[in-house]
């Protein structure tokens, strides 16, 4: 279970002032802010649960009183209770849809992340960089609360070297490797390839990971048997087009790791919230 908050006061501030820029206005129109009510999240569809946390702090920051009753990482059915808060009517009208919205789309991510990961179990799923940009603390854990690690999670961390860094280099594929491991000798070198045959080259030149790239699983297949007949051993990742649906194909074929950013479109998870007043 993913169970900590990964925004800080300021961005979760920034999140309110972003839907309340200068107060509610039917709120304080009515002058009912002073009023005292409970609010509870619960699921309205089967999904894996991401945000509470983040929820909770949000309505705390809000001026209410609010708990975690459903941690992230946990999938639940329909009904299941997520957070409760309590507390004056304008502290949870002022924090309600902002904490909602955000548990919908991180829960969507989640969901999907968990579904990715069942079927391709045993084989790991990893998601990519390819978040929304902005979002990425709560992409990741989101991913992570369903189940997937990450791929990477920027340019300064991984050595990953596209067609479009070699488009730049003259060197030979061996030399290109022995120089990257020779500059990063902590860091293994993954290469994206594009065709069974391209995988090879790379493989032979000593590429540590081979990064398949939009590969059928018949591809990934065929190069599973080529790197085997040379006794070559490279990590091979199917990567691109990886979704629920055809992962366990994948996986038959003889990949290592799944690598995926359909998570990152799915679409959000319906979250029920029930006001009461006390």
């Amino acid at each position: 279970m993913v169970m900590y908050c990964c925004l800080s006061e300021s961005e979760l501030a920034s999140l309110l002032r972003d839907d309340v820029p200068a107060g509610d206005l039917t709120t304080e129109s009515l002058s009912i802010g002073a009023a005292e009510g409970t609010m509870r999240f619960h699921a309205r569809m089967p999904m894996m649960v991401c945000g509470t946390e983040e929820a909770v702090a949000l309505l705390c920051l809000a001026g209410a009183d609010a708990v975690v009753v459903t941690p992230s990482g946990v999938a639940v059915e329909p009904g299941v209770q997520l957070l409760e808060a309590s507390g004056p009517a304008d502290a949870l009208l002022r924090g309600w849809k902002v904490a909602q919205t955000l548990m919908e789309w991180a829960s969507g991510i989640a969901s999907s992340a968990a579904a990715i990961v069942a079927a391709a179990a045993p084989v790991a799923v990893a998601c990519t960089r390819k978040n929304v940009p902005g979002t990425k603390a709560m992409s990741v854990k989101a991913v992570k609360a369903g189940g997937a690690i990450m791929h990477r999670l920027g340019l300064s961390e991984t050595l990953l070297l596209f067609a479009e860094h070699r488009l730049f280099v003259d060197e030979a594929p061996a030399q290109v490797v022995a120089r990257l491991h020779r500059v990063q000798p902590e860091r293994k070198l993954t290469v994206e390839v594009a065709t069974v045959e391209e995988a090879l080259v790379w493989a032979r030149a000593g590429a540590d990971v081979l990064q398949l790239e939009k590969f059928t699983p018949e591809q990934v297949a065929a190069c599973r048997a080529g790197v085997g007949a040379e006794r070559l051993s490279p990590v091979l990742v199917a990567a691109g087009g990886i979704r629920a649906d055809n992962a366990a194909a994948y996986v038959v074929a003889g990949a290592d790791l799944l690598a995926t950013s359909a998570p990152y479109a799915a679409p959000p998870r319906d979250v029920q919230v029930r006001f009461k007043r006390n």
